[in-house]
């Protein structure tokens, strides 16, 4: 979505951008029941907006009512692309999902053209609107603009905030970082759902659904269950493929449960090692002249 140098017409969407049938349903999706209610509580205001907005009057006292903007929020792999998929399968209608690399543009001023075209066509097709990683479009604004650059960047959170204002569609976002997000955004939306960790319950709920009757195993969901607190289910999903390559590569034709068991160790480890800013490296031995020096 970039215009030439010189200047000339922006070209059509990317196919990558184009509305499509959403991937999952909200059943599809394994949450607690706070979430799965939070969220079913953000829809009501499609699902029913006739009995709200018209019949009890809310339409004259919330004029922006038809303006459906929702975010989800939460650590990683916790189900917010999945749920958003799943509102808009719940709504009837397709998808259009967006990362702020498909919409920029190293020509200033494009990226709010390309902001502009994408509400448009998301309004003619009726579809929700899906902005990932939304942190990275939604972020404050720059109150000290040192460069051409820095004025784009406001100018595209401006422009944002005006498409927001005039689009009665739905849109959603997801952000594993909602502390950076503008506050003037955080006010455009209508609600705010946290995604957080598996509980015991719903990890084996995962589990159980990760494992295919079709795989030989000797594992047991209730038991990985109980032994993966403190992981997502996107890990789970990781920590289940990795166990069955193993099981693969083996030639068991079995895929222990120790497998899967290890792949959670090593999750956990390669996490702990990003949160800590990498791996500690192995304390270097002192020089030999300071090592054979005496009092």
């Amino acid at each position: 979505m970039e215009s030439a140098a010189g200047g000339g017409k922006v070209p059509a969407m990317p196919a990558s951008l184009s509305p499509r049938s959403p991937r999952y349903s909200l059943e599809d999706a394994v949450l607690g029941p706070r979430t799965r209610e939070a969220v079913l509580e953000a829809i009501a205001a499609r699902e029913h907006y006739r009995l709200v907005f018209e019949e009890w009057g809310l339409g004259k006292t919330h004029r922006e009512g038809r303006r459906i903007g929702i975010n989800l929020y939460g650590s990683p792999g916790t189900g917010k692309t999945m749920v958003a998929h799943g509102i808009a399968s719940r709504l009837g209608k397709r998808i259009m999902c967006v990362n702020y690399a498909d919409i920029e543009s190293k020509f200033v001023g494009d990226t709010p053209k390309n902001l502009t075209i994408l509400f448009g066509v998301a309004r003619e097709a009726d579809a929700v609107l899906f902005f990932d990683e939304a942190d990275a479009i939604l972020s404050r604004r720059l109150t000290s603009m040192n460069n051409a650059t820095d004025t784009s960047v406001n100018q595209t959170r401006s422009v944002l905030l005006s498409l927001l204002n005039d689009f009665e569609g739905v849109v959603v976002f997801a952000t594993n970082f909602i502390s950076n997000y503008d506050p003037a955004f955080m006010r455009r939306m209508l609600a705010h759902v946290r995604f957080e960790l598996p509980d015991l319950g719903c990890r084996c709920a995962l589990l159980e659904r990760l494992m295919p009757p079709e795989m030989p195993t000797d594992a047991v969901a209730e038991e990985l269950a109980a032994a993966s607190e403190g992981l997502s289910g996107g890990d789970l999903a990781n920590a289940v493929l990795m166990g069955a390559l193993r099981g693969a590569r083996s030639g068991e034709g079995k895929v222990r449960a120790a497998y899967i068991l290890e792949a959670f160790a090593s999750i956990r480890e390669s996490g702990e090692a990003n949160a800590a800013g990498g791996v500690p490296a192995p304390a270097r031995p002192l020089p030999l002249a300071k090592a054979e020096a005496g009092p």
